[in-house]
């Protein structure tokens, strides 16, 4: 699979190396759609001017991304292109070898539960196969590389794509089964945008998983490694903000990145349901719909934990959606992350509901975003309503295709547990209903 991953690789870079010298780059850089207030690549470079001319680059209102990243690009500013090329390519690979992996540890589960006939006989057909999976790695890796969305970004030069390096890695490193790297890159992560620190459960419930400890709240074996890697995760970031703060002496970073993040000032259209809502509110109401606005991504980790436990990985994914879905200054590059596990899942296609439909949204509201765009800024024949309205819908895809690969999965569990073809106590045929 080797050779089939480096043409993937090649031709995603002479995708991007040619819409670079292009005359579209700079078109794509000031969408709204691939880059925000938090990732835009002319706020790094103004961020490094002021760098330079010994300026704080937190002085202003402009530069919002992490000390690590703009020292970072101190050094590299001149490869840049090559940094988000190299980036995307590490995600890529990242992915590849973290679902290779996870395909390997749930076919050995397979064969285990088969070995001890713990499976209905009649959800035969329901099992993977090695030949279903064996594509399954690259597939993944392809949807990642040659996503629009992602190509965009890259050619943005969207800080987005560093982060999803760092959170691919973090999943590389957790399916590995490594929890102090594991810890390390969510601390970085989270340090990043302070979103993935709800990737911590998935993770643990993971390493947890794979050392065979029970998954229970009286096992003093789980809460000995909840603590370790908690300490980890803890100790590596503490190191991270440390570092920064040595390196700009000064703590003006935090209320500028992650104050920034969570009360959402720059109310810059953009993807996601923030800024409209927002631009429209009383600004005495304005607390308390921040705060229903931001717990949505941290509050939906608690439920969804409890019922997928046994599934650390799937709820991974569902994870990183939600993240992407009701994060304050959300981009199409962070869809592609989650976008790029889709076919990880192919086994759930036969138990989706309502794919096609989802997918003709997702896409008409792709080509949709810059022609309302257009008529609302450039020809004045619309307004912002017209803008928010599709991103409302293009968020209603997202939710729908998120809740049907959660129904799909919770569905192939229970007939794996119960039978594929349900019967009532009458014998006719059952309906299974998700409550």
């Amino acid at each position: 699979m080797a050779a089939p991953l480096a043409l993937g690789l090649i031709v995603a870079v002479t995708i991007r190396a040619a819409l670079f010298r292009s005359s579209f780059a700079d078109l794509i850089a000031e969408r709204v759609e691939v880059v925000s207030p938090l990732n835009a690549w002319k706020r790094v470079v103004e961020g490094l001017a002021l760098l330079d001319l010994g300026v704080s680059p937190y002085s202003g209102d402009v530069f919002h991304e992490t000390p690590l990243v703009i020292y970072f690009f101190h050094f590299v500013i001149d490869y840049s292109e090559f940094v988000f090329m190299i980036a995307d390519g590490i995600t890529a690979v990242a992915l590849y070898l973290a679902v290779r992996d996870y395909n390997k540890i749930m076919f050995r589960k397979q064969k285990y539960a088969l070995e001890a006939d713990r499976y209905p006989h009649d959800v035969v057909e329901l099992f993977r196969t090695p030949k279903e999976m064996y594509y399954i790695p690259l597939k993944v890796a392809l949807f990642y590389l040659l996503n629009p969305f992602t190509v965009l970004s890259c050619v943005a030069k969207s800080t987005c794509g560093l982060n999803n390096a760092v959170i691919a890695l973090f999943i590389l490193c957790t399916i590995k089964g490594s929890a102090f790297l594991s810890a390390i890159f969510l601390a970085l992560a989270t340090y990043q945008s302070i979103y993935p620190l709800t990737l911590f459960a998935p993770a643990l419930l993971f390493l947890v998983q794979r050392l065979y400890i029970p998954v229970s709240l009286r096992s003093p074996s789980f809460w000995i490694l909840a603590v370790q890697y908690g300490v980890m995760f803890l100790g590596s970031l503490a190191i991270i903000v440390c570092l920064s703060f040595f390196l700009l002496s000064s703590w003006d970073f935090i209320p500028s990145v992650y104050g920034f993040i969570l009360t959402v000032p720059d109310l810059t259209p953009n993807i996601g349901l923030f800024w409209y809502f927002f631009a429209e509110m009383f600004e005495h109401f304005r607390l308390f719909f921040l705060c229903v606005f931001q717990i949505n991504v941290f509050f939906y980790i608690i439920p969804l934990s409890i019922k997928l436990k046994e599934h650390p990985v799937f709820l991974m994914f569902m994870q990183i959606a939600i993240i992407s879905i009701f994060k304050s200054y959300p981009t199409v590059g962070d869809i592609a992350l989650y976008m790029a596990f889709l076919p990880a899942w192919s086994h759930l296609y036969r138990f989706l509901r309502n794919i096609f439909l989802v997918s003709c949204m997702l896409l008409i509201c792709s080509m949709l975003f810059p022609v309302l765009w257009h008529l609302w800024i450039f020809a004045g024949s619309a307004n912002s309503n017209f803008y928010y309205a599709i991103t409302l819908v293009f968020n209603v895809g997202q939710i729908l295709l998120v809740s049907d690969y959660f129904y799909a999965y919770l569905r192939r569990e229970h007939h794996l547990t119960h039978g594929l073809y349900l019967k009532k106590k009458d014998g006719s045929e059952a309906t299974l209903v998700l409550k």
